[in-house]
């Protein structure tokens, strides 16, 4: 076996890996909130992210993908020992990998995104040195470590607290979640169209205007509106019942709202977050073919199809503890406050990646759940998860570009 194929064997195998891991930790992410809530069983979650996850992935998950993630580092660095660019590339889903193993192991959810960055600074600081590396990019993700938090907290916040005032603070909150629910499903309908229409399902080649993604969203929407009124035409309210039965039977509705959002947060984390798997397994695999660094790179449909899979793979056999942490640990999750965070968050990552401000969607959704806890008081949030959790993600990106330096010049010493 020659040393080209030896390393593309051992880039695929960390690619399985590293996507393995990501299924652990951010699929589990998205789907916390909707098990702690009782909304899903965990098979159930497990099934809804398997066909969310694979979908976003295998059909919109980036047939194009950049050769460094984020930017982070010029490639053609490598253009003068291209073999360089593919040691880097295994040092980093390696790295990435072990630190998510550690992380799901321990219940912490932490950002993939951060997690393959981290790792590409490290391996580039070795193979290039510090002026390698934009220090402008590693700034916006440093900034993301406030940004994505607070603005998912402040939405959810405030998403709460309309329902709460709307719906659960009235003497008959099962009669208006009736007369609202067809006004939220059309709200999340359209944004969520939207969000998939317009600039982002760019490998389907819509190429829409905003006024087309709008237009298409609002005729999604209304058809919501006008299916989701039929139906709940069809809830009996009973004035005479008491407020508990009332309230229980009101978060059975949101139950199904949840089910909406916990399907698109999986998509959509499908079809952007396999590229911190495949991405680097594509580069490998373009360098070793011709020899030559490549800025961009074709995204093989095979790879695609394994990332896919090892995410949902990864899901079954390690999620549980991150879905623990995030659903049942940081505060208690019903229906209505698990789609408050689940919506809020999908808004959040939405607004911010068009306005081309650094997010992370693991952080947005922590912080989502932290502010639908503080909604209803401080004494309801465990202090102690939350300082846990924001150790975790300052610790990520140095831990990770620590490893991949290691690794890095492991290969680099060991072969040719």
């Amino acid at each position: 076996m020659d040393l080209n194929t030896l390393l593309l064997y051992f880039a695929i195998a960390a690619c399985i890996y590293m996507a393995c891991n990501i299924g652990a930790n951010d699929v589990a992410n998205s789907m916390g909130t909707s098990v702690g809530s009782k909304t899903l069983t965990f098979k159930q979650a497990i099934l809804v992210a398997a066909v969310a996850e694979f979908l976003g992935a295998f059909l919109v998950g980036g047939h194009v993908s950049d050769t460094i993630r984020k930017g982070m580092l010029d490639p053609m660095i490598f253009a003068d020992n291209p073999m360089h660019l593919v040691y880097g590339m295994i040092a980093a889903l390696v790295a990435s990998a072990i630190w998510l193993h550690i992380a799901s192991s321990l219940g912490w959810p932490v950002s993939t995104t951060h997690s393959i960055v981290g790792a590409v600074v490290g391996f580039g600081i070795a193979a290039g040195g510090a002026d390698a590396v934009s220090w402008s990019k590693v700034n916006q993700v440093v900034l993301s470590w406030v940004v994505s938090p607070v603005m998912g907290g402040l939405f959810s916040f405030l998403i709460f607290i309309l329902i709460s005032r709307l719906i659960f603070n009235s003497r008959q909150p099962l009669y208006y979640a009736r007369q609202f629910l067809p006004y939220m499903v059309f709200v999340i309908f359209l944004i969520l169209t939207n969000s998939m229409v317009y600039k982002g399902l760019k490998n389907l080649n819509l190429n829409l205007s905003f006024s087309e993604a709008m237009l298409i969203s609002v005729a999604v929407g209304a058809v919501a509106f006008l299916v989701t009124k039929a139906l709940a035409a069809r809830i009996k309210v009973d004035p005479s019942l008491d407020l508990r039965t009332q309230f229980v039977a009101t978060e059975n509705i949101f139950k199904y709202l949840q089910m909406i959002t916990a399907f698109y947060v999986a998509f959509a984390h499908g079809s952007n977050d396999v590229a911190n798997a495949v991405g680097p397994l594509a580069a490998v695999v373009a360098t070793l073919k011709d020899g030559v660094v490549h800025t961009k790179v074709e995204m093989p449909v095979w790879i695609l199809g394994l990332g896919g899979g090892c995410i949902v793979f990864g899901l079954m056999i390690w999620g549980r503890k991150v879905m623990k942490t995030v659903g049942e640990n940081i505060t208690e999750i019903t229906p209505s406050r698990g789609f408050s965070a689940e919506f809020g968050a999908a808004t959040v990552v939405l607004l911010c990646s068009k306005m081309g401000l650094p997010i992370s969607t693991t952080h947005t959704l922590v912080g989502a759940v932290i502010g639908v806890g503080l909604a209803r008081g401080l004494p309801t949030l465990n202090l102690a998860i939350i300082k846990m959790i924001v150790i975790s993600w300052i610790t990520t990106v140095p831990f990770t570009a620590g490893i991949s330096m290691i690794f890095f010049k492991i290969l680099e010493y060991s072969l040719p």
